[in-house]
């Protein structure tokens, strides 16, 4: 059968750059939640992604969730929210008692349809915020986007969770908008183990945020709280592991960007396969190398041969209007996400991957056509 191999999973730096900041934090005795890895790492990826400020958070979801308190949505306020991804760029809306309208994607770019959004801003002329995820590493077609937003004067909060590394027009995504979230989870092109950042031009609005994420608590010698508070803040020890990571994003992105090539090369003559898409404006991050099918061969044929040879792929995102908590929201477009899910395949793409690895993966795939 082989040694299991997954979707994507950590790969910590030959150089050891993490343990000597995780080292630094024990033998400092700093491991409680905050210390110089937290500040460090803010600084850092701020510098990384051309950003004036970031806040490290517990997780992806966190930031997004503080983001939404930024920009001011509460209470019955209406968010605009891709419908192709994962709940986490959802469930944050409704933490805040607002409520999400889920906007279709399109082919180009299989994320947000600007055609799509710009029919909800007309059904919904008072939206409070609009979410936009970057799927896949694969960016969002934020000129379209940015403009509608500040047609509308409507704050622009960017899912970035799996599209660090990924530019737009030379600039990396997360940085467009008001507010940008990063994820680090296990999964992620760069990991903490789990963890999240919060990005913004907004200085002010960064440091209101680690204020909230530090449940709140007033400067008093005494624990007072004049507002809600969360306990959201990144660990020193997590922190340092994302140092260490981040000196190399780099060949990360080189690594997946590889994966997503062998696998266009090889599989993408296949009757009826066609790969995520490539736009002269985008460089993707290839976090995940993705595919949709359209003949005889169904995503489900590939993800049980694979997985009888001990190999890790998954489905594309199922869309939240179709998901069973989400599907009482509106939702405006067509049926593009629906097919992408339908059709769509994520191929393993882990950045330890092997060329043999890959040949094996190749091999089994394309013995799907043969039969």
């Amino acid at each position: 059968m082989g040694d299991r191999v997954f979707l994507s999973s950590p790969h910590m730096s030959d150089e050891g750059y993490e343990m000597e900041y995780v080292q630094e934090a024990f033998d400092t005795n700093w491991i409680a939640p905050l210390g110089e890895n937290v500040n460090g790492f803010e600084r850092e990826l701020a510098d990384k992604v051309g950003s004036k400020d970031a806040a490290a958070l517990s997780s992806g979801t966190a930031a997004i969730h503080l983001a939404l308190k930024a920009a001011g949505v509460g209470e019955k306020d209406i968010v605009f929210c891709p419908t192709l991804t994962f709940s986490a760029t959802a469930n944050p809306i409704i933490y805040q008692n607002a409520t999400p309208v889920f906007i279709d994607s399109d082919y180009k770019t299989w994320n947000m349809c600007p055609e799509a959004l710009e029919e909800a801003f007309a059904k919904y002329p008072n939206v409070k915020a609009v979410i936009v995820v970057h799927l896949y590493g694969l960016s969002a077609d934020m000129d379209k986007i940015t403009e509608l937003c500040k047609k509308h004067n409507v704050a622009l909060i960017e899912d970035a969770a799996e599209s660090l590394g990924t530019y737009y027009k030379g600039q990396h995504t997360g940085t467009f908008g008001e507010y940008g979230i990063f994820s680090f989870n296990g999964n992620k092109i760069i990991t903490t183990s789990g963890g999240g950042m919060l990005v913004s031009n907004n200085e002010e609005k960064i440091a209101k945020a680690r204020f909230w994420a530090t449940q709140s608590r007033d400067q008093a010698r005494h624990y007072q709280h004049s507002e809600l508070g969360f306990n959201y803040r990144m660990s020193n020890v997590v922190a340092g592991i994302g140092r260490g990571q981040l000196k190399v994003l780099d060949k990360r992105v080189e690594k997946k960007k590889y994966i997503f090539e062998f696998y266009k090369r090889e599989l993408g003559e296949l009757k009826g396969v066609e790969f995520m898409p490539s736009n002269e404006w985008n460089e993707p991050n290839y976090w995940l190398s993705s595919m949709i099918l359209r003949d005889k061969v169904r995503p489900f044929d590939i993800m049980i041969a694979l997985e009888d040879a001990n190999i890790e792929s998954r489905p594309i995102w199922k869309p939240m209007h179709i998901q069973p908590f989400f599907k009482k929201y509106d939702f405006v477009g067509t049926d593009v996400s629906e097919k992408l899910f339908e059709n769509g395949v994520c191929l393993p793409s882990d950045t330890k991957m092997t060329d043999t690895e890959l040949e094996r993966v190749v091999e089994i795939i394309k013995g799907l056509w043969t039969k």
